[in-house]
């Protein structure tokens, strides 16, 4: 009975998830439309209605959960948040559920999240225009091989993001950054040497490049950390209801506080230097992280 309980109520709210972003695409696409046009006061007022369908959507999404996941949130550290702040988040990454988690937590407590893109992405059916109107950051990196062969380029896409990020200073914006850069699981943990027995090694490139270009308009780091009692859930199980608890602690620091100079050094990609203390840096968080993970995880059993 149980079982046919979860298939009827995981189809309802799956059911729920597709036909509300469905909805939402019309909006989104035809705002999209309008803020090509190349005015810039103009492509800033168009871009306060589309985050206004974008909040809206995960505001529909949470309905949804409350109905079908019912599931409970043990949240500590939310405390002190705005809409009105220049966020960086970052978190630890076991499931497709980590971001309906975080869209969830953060709805209408801080900026729209964002995540910095692939440029060739811009190019995506509908999907595309909607990252752009919506003002998600595309970034353009050149692999090393690339900039052998290429030495005037070196440092271009760093400078050509930086340009594109501009847009965020006179409009506050939350950028999310998974700083394993992939899910983990047995298999990736196993491979990456157990260096943390709750994590994957964090990648210190990709959170260096969003510093290095937006540095200047990020106030605050928010670090969350997301645990599942009952161990890493599937989309399904999610949707279903089988997710009874989930815990997350959240940690806001200046990010002028990070760094012994007071600001993260664009340097940091030509300095040896620099990398070591940015990596330094890095491993101590994600070790503080760890040590959170293992707590939570005693304390909820």
């Amino acid at each position: 009975m149980r079982a046919l309980f979860y298939i009827i109520g995981g189809s309802l709210s799956a059911t729920g998830y597709f036909l509300n972003t469905v909805f939402w695409v019309f909006p989104i696409v035809f705002l999209s439309i309008l803020k090509v046009i190349p005015i810039k006061p103009w492509q800033k007022l168009i871009s306060f209605p589309l985050d206004g369908c974008a909040t809206t959507w995960i505001t529909i999404n949470n309905i949804n959960q409350n109905i079908f996941s019912r599931t409970r949130y043990d949240i500590k550290g939310l405390e002190g948040l705005s809409t009105k702040e220049w966020y960086l988040v970052t978190s630890n990454h076991q499931s497709w559920v980590d971001i309906l988690v975080l869209q969830r937590i953060f709805n209408r407590k801080i900026p729209f999240l964002k995540f910095f893109l692939k440029k060739e992405l811009i190019w995506v059916p509908f999907i595309g225009i909607a990252w752009w109107a919506l003002d998600f950051p595309f970034m353009r990196r050149y692999s090393r091989a690339f900039l052998d062969k290429n030495p005037h380029l070196k440092g271009k896409d760093l400078e050509t993001t930086k340009k594109a990020c501009e847009k965020f200073q006179h409009k506050p914006v939350c950028v999310m950054n998974f700083i394993e850069g992939t899910r983990f699981t047995k298999k990736k943990w196993l491979s990456s040497g157990e260096v943390y027995s709750k994590l994957l090694p964090p990648k210190a490139g990709g959170l260096a490049f969003v510093l290095g270009a937006m540095g200047e308009q990020l106030t605050k780091l928010v670090d969350v950390t997301i645990h599942y009692p009952e161990g890493i859930p599937t989309y399904w199980d999610f949707v279903s209801g089988k997710v009874s608890t989930i815990n997350v602690r959240i940690k806001t620091v200046l990010i002028d506080d990070l760094f012994s100079n007071g600001t993260f050094s664009a340097s940091y990609f030509d300095d040896p230097v620099q990398k070591e203390k940015f990596q330094h840096w890095l491993n101590q968080m994600w070790e503080e992280k760890n040590a959170d993970l293992e707590s939570i995880e005693r304390n909820s059993k």
